[in-house]
């Protein structure tokens, strides 16, 4: 027994709030199940929990989240497979493209995907996306949450080559991994002013207080 008793959708393809002990939460609907999965009523669902995804906090915060079940993704950062999970649940019927180029979080996402027809993990570097393997082609949306420097101009190299015009942004960004001791204003200044030069921003919005120093951002490709 799952012990949900409601579940409402969130306003994006497969993402659902389900009503858990009279709390409402947010989860996932999923082709996946583990142990760790919900049932209800034939449908199976994971929790969600902000604390642990910038992309989660985003859709908590209200912000209008371009992604859908048929989406054709480009994940940059895609660390050990946490969130790329969620992503592919949602584009479900889509692809998504998870980036990631240290060693040991690589081998985790490999792990976290293994059963994930939907998913292709290519195993490089996002400051370099003209390495990346020749069979990925234009995007709906980049996903990108990478811990470096210059990240604004990691977006637009990787919109240049993958995005397709029209297509869609949803970056996190993370101050402290472009300077430590510059202001914050003024870094998410600077990184929205190098995005404007081929996006146009959308909708803006902090990640406090469960990501500190992080700037959420949905852009438009131009």
């Amino acid at each position: 027994m799952s012990g949900i008793s409601g579940v409402r959708p969130a306003g994006i393809d497969n993402v659902f709030y389900v009503t858990l002990e009279s709390k409402d939460m947010l989860s996932t609907l999923t082709r996946y199940p583990d142990s760790d999965t919900l049932a209800f009523e034939g449908a199976y669902y994971r929790l969600w929990s902000p604390s642990t995804s910038k992309l989660a906090s985003m859709i908590m915060k209200g912000m209008d989240i371009p992604l859908g079940k048929n989406s054709k993704v480009l994940y940059l950062g895609a660390a050990s497979g946490t969130t790329v999970t969620r992503v592919a649940d949602i584009a479900c019927d889509g692809i998504v493209f998870a980036v990631e180029f240290a060693p040991r979080p690589a081998r985790d996402l490999l792990m976290a995907i293994e059963e994930r027809i939907n998913v292709m993990p290519i195993i490089a570097d996002a400051r370099q996306p003209e390495r990346y393997p020749p069979f990925l082609n234009k995007v709906d949306v980049i996903y990108q949450d990478v811990a470096q420097p210059e990240q604004a101009a990691i977006a637009n190299a990787n919109a240049e080559r993958y995005l397709k015009s029209g297509g869609y942004l949803i970056m996190a960004i993370k101050a402290k991994s472009i300077s430590s001791i510059e202001n914050v204003g003024d870094i998410f200044r600077e990184e929205l002013q190098t995005l404007g030069k081929d996006f146009q921003i959308m909708e803006k919005a902090s990640l406090e207080p469960l990501h500190h120093g992080h700037l959420a951002v949905i852009a438009r490709y131009k």
